[in-house]
């Protein structure tokens, strides 16, 4: 949900068209820079915010804590921790971010450069109760996170568990090769998660269908049911009693109102208690 016209905005538009779980970015989502969030607005959020189940938020596209670029990795690394002083201000629980890029410099070295910008992180905002979670990439270009070894690595070097966590996205890990489409296809993908990572460790879903094939490596959402990950992949996820309490959300196109949400909403609810395809 936007938060155009000030923080919290959010609120009402994710309620006029029925959300219980809302992601935000809580600046801008392309800039460097972004304002301070104005006193009056975090009252009027904060006041606000019990009518939402959860908000939660994704950080700035432009943050790579992968980067062997000296600037950009300051960069991204002070960025980081402004969004991370902002979601403090909302009393928000979880912050998901793109792993990185290692841009040439290999997986290796990306995966352990975010592992120590993350416990510098951690280490120069103890006290916060804000969880970060890493979240599954397509792979595409030089990105980290597609595959599930690379995320339990990253995980396995962080100095503060309690604080780090997965947001598993249904496209990006469809484009990366994991198959949801069938029963057996989305127990295998699950159970190799959860032999890999743990399936505790995932604290929210982006819900997104795929606009290219399985093992594209390309990160291009589509609407429920348009792409190639197709109906039964969120019917089986939605009826999956381990992900009751786990929140979900859009991160589908958007157009000029909210109408494209609306129907996505409506159809991702239709499915629960529906019986799946095997």
């Amino acid at each position: 949900m936007s938060i155009a016209g000030g923080v919290s905005k959010c609120i009402d538009r994710g309620l006029s068209i029925g959300c219980t779980a809302i992601q935000i970015f809580t600046g801008f989502n392309n800039r460097w820079a972004s304002r301070a969030i104005q006193s009056n607005d975090l009252l009027d959020y904060l006041s606000n915010r019990s009518r939402v189940r959860i908000i939660f938020a994704h950080n700035n596209y432009l943050i790579n804590l992968a980067s062997n670029d000296p600037v950009k990795s300051s960069r991204s690394f002070f960025s980081m921790r402004k969004e991370l002083k902002r979601a403090e201000a909302l009393k928000i629980p979880f912050l998901v971010i793109h792993p990185g890029s290692h841009l040439g410099a290999g997986e290796k070295s990306g995966i352990q450069r975010i592992a120590e910008k993350l416990n510098r992180l951690f280490e120069e905002t103890k006290g916060s109760h804000i969880r970060i979670l890493l979240e599954t990439s397509a792979g595409q270009g030089t990105n980290i996170g597609y595959r599930f070894e690379h995320l339990a690595e990253i995980i396995s070097l962080i100095s503060y568990p309690e604080q780090i966590g997965i947001c598993f996205d249904t496209c990006h890990a469809f484009a990366a090769g994991y198959d949801l489409r069938t029963l057996k296809v989305y127990q295998d993908t699950l159970d190799r998660f959860d032999r890999i990572i743990g399936i505790s460790n995932i604290y929210a879903f982006h819900l997104n269908d795929s606009k290219y094939p399985l093992g594209s490596r390309r990160d291009r959402h589509e609407h429920i049911g348009k792409g190639f990950l197709g109906l039964n992949a969120f019917n089986l996820l939605l009826n999956d009693e381990r992900f009751v309490n786990i929140p979900m959300v859009l991160e589908t196109p958007k157009g000029t109102g909210m109408e494209e949400d609306r129907r996505n909403l409506v159809l991702l609810r239709s499915l629960i208690k529906a019986e799946p395809e095997n």
